[in-house]
């Protein structure tokens, strides 16, 4: 595959296409976030925030390393250049509303829930 080949899939991946199968891409990464957070703060004994945006950035280091091991695999930089994607599409929506609210998703949870600030 050569640059732009990888480009397109890359793109074909991160389309509307996977919000029909994984939800909104901005929601699905809050809901990582909040559950490696959890994850860490327990496991550490330290609160750890992170934001989907991290979710995103670790996923790509995720490729990269997956890239250093075994045999080629060209799905590792099509999945690092889509997560790099996803990672900017987060932080320009963050940009755009962090004059309105510190937080970008919802609850994937259907129902009516009121957010409980600490």
């Amino acid at each position: 595959m050569n640059t732009t080949e990888i480009l397109k899939k890359a793109e074909q991946l991160v389309s509307d296409d996977r919000a029909k199968t994984h939800g909104d891409k901005i929601v699905n990464h809050e809901n990582i976030a909040r559950l490696f957070s959890a994850y860490l703060t327990n496991k550490f004994q330290a609160v750890l925030n992170l934001t989907a945006e991290d979710v995103a950035q670790l996923m790509t280091l995720l490729k990269i390393a997956r890239s250093q091991a075994g045999t080629h695999n060209v799905d590792d930089y099509i999945d690092g250049v889509g997560y790099q994607a996803i990672a900017g599409h987060i932080a320009e929506a963050r940009d755009k509303k962090s004059k309105l609210s510190t937080t970008l998703g919802v609850s994937n949870d259907k129902k009516d829930k009121k957010t409980i600030n600490k």
